[in-house]
């Protein structure tokens, strides 16, 4: 027995040898001792397993867990958790929260509500049940750092979930018409058909036609499932390469070569939600826009400081005495801004700023100017404006036209000779959000030309349906200066990356915006940095779930000044910007080529991109005509150029 004992306690020692032996292990426990004892470190067995670790196997996923969790307007939506297996253990990595593609309801329907809510959890419950069953088991034992295969999987398994969808759509139609025999009469025996064959009663159409609504794409039922994983993904990628999500996002885009210096996009922030039930119904949003050579920081500052004046003076107005029944029209006409004013509340919206109600867009913009010039500020140099009409909401389709007013309507084409009126009496509004419906094609092309030196024309609306427009480039979207992308439903993160490149190389401007069931996660705005977006839209400045977004832009902006990849203004070289300009407008096209060519190379760089001003809008804007050189949104541009 004790011989024997011997005999097979001396195979496993050999078998442990060879195990050993075949992974290299005595070699490299070599090589670790020989490197870690010049160095003497304090914890020898902490730096023994931080060497070791580079030898071990990469992290490989192990299971998804999807559950139910509240938005930030208490809706149902999406939680999806990454696990890995990390050096033989499994780790809950992270986690992301969806935020929700339901539009929140304004004055609907009971019936509606409770259509929209049911609607709603059944959405999230599949979208649960599809990544605890049949998401967890198809990405098990993958590299989470490889997105690209992670979200070819992901766009193959819903490409089958939307076959099976229409497969099923097709057989109970077929089901329903071999039920339900055909009892149509022939259409020369339909009741009425002479009469309506009759001339002489005109029929109640619009003046002009205008073309229609185009159908609302319907969402498959538990989509959120795809994005939420393919973000969950990414993130767990980031964790496991020890890198923020957002470089590591700016590395996958740009094929693993990591930028010399990033850029924040600048803040949309939202400064009143104008409730679209009060007499004014043209705008939905005011959002301010902060000067380019601010920090983040100074320019949110500078934004919470105007929100604060203008509510100030909203409630000064609305302590004012209205007109008496005394007064005469004259005074009853002079208080009629006063009175809009007082219509102002202070109720915060699921947008985190003040609601309001308005009877006067001028009265508003106006008010909006005196908040900036009490703190000394200059609307159009210290602080920009940008509107989001939401123009698809005013369309009253029994006339054809646009209700910018409660009874006051405007052809598409008036709406063109209204905006162009608005921002030559407003200059410093540099960008409309939406002025137009998407299906007004025609329109968006005439107000590119007749608006696109002086503002930008952005379409959120139009922009929903990231993975068709991916698919199809001219997908339900107009001619613009730019998108608004929305993280939502199936969305994945390679499509965000291929889209971006896409809006970069057609010379269009990249918007970040958040839903209006937002979450509080944060992962959006490492999205829009990596990305490289030009303008993030976030809402106001109240809500946790906004707030949390917007910390997470001043903690990214601290962490690449440290990092010193921070892109900023620096005084000289707007200093030397300015004299470049006046030089090269003072000298004619020789001398300017004799200019260039004394400079020194990282001076005279500089001059071409100080005018190259037509990279920031489509190839059919009238940026380059001589006659806009003088625009504030030509001066807001040359701001960011350098």
């Amino acid at each position: 027995m004790e011989a024997e004992a011997r005999r097979r306690l001396r195979a496993l020692r050999m078998e442990a040898a060879e195990y050993y032996r075949s992974h290299g292990v005595p070699q490299r426990m070599e090589d670790a001792l020989n490197t870690l004892f010049p160095q003497r470190p304090g914890d020898l067995y902490g730096e023994l397993a931080n060497y070791l670790s580079k030898f071990s196997k990469a992290p490989l996923i192990s299971k998804l867990v999807g559950r139910k969790v509240l938005d930030g307007v208490g809706q149902p939506t999406l939680e999806v958790e990454t696990h890995c297996t990390v050096k033989n253990y499994e780790r809950r990595i992270c986690s992301v929260v969806m935020s929700s593609h339901f539009q929140t309801l304004v004055n609907a329907l009971p019936e509606t509500i409770e259509a929209d809510e049911k609607e709603r959890n059944n959405s999230v419950n599949t979208a649960v049940e599809w990544v605890n069953e049949s998401l967890s088991t198809m990405l098990r034992d993958v590299k989470p750092t490889d997105q690209g295969e992670v979200d070819k999987m992901l766009g193959e398994f819903f490409t089958k979930k939307v076959e099976e969808k229409e497969e099923i759509q097709k057989r109970e139609e077929r089901e329903k018409d071999e039920e339900t025999p055909s009892c149509i009469p022939p259409a020369t025996e339909l009741p009425g058909g002479k009469k309506a064959a009759k001339q002489g009663k005109k029929a109640s159409i619009p003046e002009k036609m205008i073309p229609p609504a185009e159908p609302i794409e319907l969402v498959l039922c538990g989509s959120l499932a795809i994005g939420g994983t393919s973000l969950a993904i990414a993130k767990a990628g980031a964790t496991i390469n020890h890198v923020p999500l957002y470089l590591h996002i700016s590395l996958l885009k740009h094929n693993q070569h990591s930028p010399k210096e990033m850029t924040l996009p600048l803040p949309m922030v939202t400064v009143l939600n104008c409730e679209k039930t009060a007499k004014l119904k043209l705008v939905k949003e005011v959002m301010l826009i902060p000067p380019v050579h601010l920090s983040f920081k100074q320019g949110l500052e500078r934004a919470l400081d105007m929100q604060k004046e203008f509510m100030r003076l909203l409630d000064l107005l609305s302590k004012e005495p209205g007109p008496q029944a005394g007064d005469s029209k004259k005074g009853k006409a002079q208080n009629t801004g006063k009175k809009s004013a007082q219509q102002a509340s202070k109720r915060i919206s699921h947008l985190g700023c003040p609601v309001t109600g308005c009877d006067n867009l001028e009265q508003l913009l106006l008010l909006m100017q005196t908040a900036c010039n009490n703190r000394s500020l200059e609307l159009g140099k210290d602080m920009y404006l940008a509107i989001n009409c939401a123009a698809h909401e005013l369309m009253d389709y029994s006339k054809g036209k646009y209700e910018i007013l409660t009874g006051t309507f405007k052809s598409p084409d008036e709406m063109i000779n209204m905006y162009v009126e608005l921002t030559d009496k407003f200059p410093f509004i540099i960008a409309l959000i939406d002025p137009l419906r998407k299906e007004d094609r025609q329109q968006w092309t005439n107000i590119c030309c007749a608006l696109g030196s002086k503002c930008f024309l952005i379409a959120e609306d139009a922009a929903t349906y990231i993975s068709k427009r991916k698919i199809d480039q001219n997908f339900n979207v107009p001619t613009c200066s730019g998108v608004v992308l929305k993280y939502i439903n199936q969305t994945k993160v390679s499509d965000l990356i291929e889209l971006t490149g896409l809006l970069d190389s057609q010379r269009q401007i990249t918007i970040l915006g958040s839903p209006d069931g937002e979450s509080s996660d944060d992962s959006l705005v490492d999205l829009a940095v990596g990305l490289g977006a030009r303008f993030i839209k976030l809402g106001g400045l109240s809500r946790g779930e906004r707030v949390t977004k917007y910390n997470r832009l001043l903690a990214i902006e601290e962490e690449l000044a440290e990092n010193r990849t921070l892109h900023h203004e620096e005084g000289y070289k707007n200093a030397v910007n300015q004299l470049l300009n006046l030089l090269l407008f003072l000298m004619n096209h020789t001398q300017k080529n004799l200019l260039m060519s004394l400079l020194p190379p990282q001076l005279s760089q500089t001059a071409p991109q100080v005018h190259s001003l037509s990279a920031q809008l489509p190839v059919n804007s009238t940026l380059t005509d001589p006659g806009c050189q003088h625009s504030l949104l030509d001066k807001f541009l040359k701001e960011t150029m350098f």
